[in-house]
């Protein structure tokens, strides 16, 4: 049968989408590597404050050629406060698990964030926690349990790091969902990177002594920058593209090529249960938001 030309626009829809979400993979692989190379001259809060600043810079130069800039608005600074606090504290310990675990596992544990924005939502936006989200966090937690595989030799700081960043992120998330009622992309990305800024000045310069990166060190610092604002643009714009079911599964990318570039990079061992209990973390996930995208059509 012949697709009518609707069908051809969704499945080009569809494309770009997926195409945006590479765009995200390849970003926060970017980061990542970027995070571990700088971190053996900064330590993360020298890192977040260098990462903030220079993407405020970034950001503020492109909302300037563009014109989003007017979107920038000073509402809501309460909440704002609150998603930068986790965002920060989720970041730090982010990129402090990368300089102590493989790089997969960091990975895995960080598609955990959707799980615990599913168990903190009932308690925080008061949404209903269904049997199908029970199941979801039963999978997650199980996925969890092959990922570290708890003993006194395999959970160490790094993997506990890894975790509660993933804590973190989930509520960042939660907090955002509350904010993009009201603010646009590039306003809640302005205060990100200002507060944050303004954050690691205080935490880097707590003990008096703030590192200056080395000449080798900048690019990777601006790379850092330039990989966490267009990993935020290019999921957003995938998601208001396509469903979340359609291209959610092109994230999952991230873990391979990850795992991939441990190994050539850094000699990282790719290991089968980390892709295992990952694969079960991202079909938990994937369950819960196939089930609430149904629900929402119905």
């Amino acid at each position: 049968m012949t697709p009518t030309p609707a069908s051809h626009s969704d499945s080009n829809v569809t494309l770009r989408a997926a195409f945006w979400m590479l765009g995200a993979v390849a970003s926060f692989s970017t980061m990542a590597i970027a995070g571990r190379e700088v971190s053996f001259e900064l330590d993360t809060f020298e890192i977040m404050m260098y990462r903030s600043m220079v993407g405020l810079v970034i950001l503020m130069s492109a909302a300037s050629v563009t014109g989003s800039y007017r979107s920038i608005t000073g509402r809501k600074p309460g909440l704002h406060l609150v998603r930068n606090v986790f965002h920060f504290t989720g970041q730090n310990l982010w990129f402090y698990a990368i300089t102590l675990i493989p790089l997969a596992q960091v990975f895995a544990l960080e598609f955990t964030s959707p799980l615990w924005v599913l168990l903190l939502s009932p308690l925080v936006l008061g949404e209903r926690l269904t049997s199908i989200r029970v199941l979801a966090a039963f999978m997650g937690f199980i996925g969890i349990l092959i990922v570290t595989r708890p003993s006194p030799e395999t959970v160490n700081i790094g993997t506990l790091a890894a975790l509660g960043a993933a804590i973190g992120f989930a509520g960042s998330i939660i907090v955002t969902k509350r904010l993009t009622r009201t603010e646009t992309l590039t306003c809640i990305l302005f205060w990100m990177t200002l507060s944050q800024s303004v954050f690691g000045v205080i935490c880097a310069g707590f003990d008096g002594d703030i590192a200056l990166p080395s000449p080798e060190s900048v690019p990777w610092l601006f790379l850092v920058a330039l990989g966490g604002l267009t990993a935020h643009f290019c999921l957003t714009t995938a998601l208001s593209m396509a469903p979340a079911t359609l291209i959610t599964p092109v994230d999952f990318l991230r873990l391979p090529l990850i795992a991939l570039l441990g190994l050539v990079l850094y000699q990282e061992q790719i290991e089968a249960m980390v892709i295992l209990g990952a694969a079960i973390i991202f079909g938990a996930n994937y369950l819960n938001l196939w089930s609430e995208t149904r629900r929402r059509s119905a």
